[in-house]
């Protein structure tokens, strides 16, 4: 099909992905970082507000990522960030 554009869908698997590739290649990721280069890259679907009022990541994406990383990965949950452990 001549002209034709061919669009990909952005999976939770792909966020999730990125994430532990950051992590692993940085050691840590801050929350703040994560969620301006979801928006940016991955778009404002994986982006939510929670209950405290502040941007979050996706449910889905924050699952999966924990089930990739499978206890390597820690939420410093006073500094908001992942550090590899």
């Amino acid at each position: 099909m001549q002209g034709a554009i061919q669009m990909t869908t952005i999976t939770a698997e792909q966020v999730a992905q990125w994430m532990l590739d950051e992590v692993k290649n940085a050691g840590i990721l801050h929350q703040t970082q994560a969620v301006a280069y979801i928006r940016e890259n991955f778009g404002e679907g994986f982006i939510y507000i929670n209950d405290n009022g502040h941007e979050s990541i996706d449910k889905e994406v924050k699952k999966l990522f924990k089930k990739m990383h499978k206890g390597r990965v820690a939420w410093d949950r006073d500094a908001f960030f992942w550090g590899w452990t």
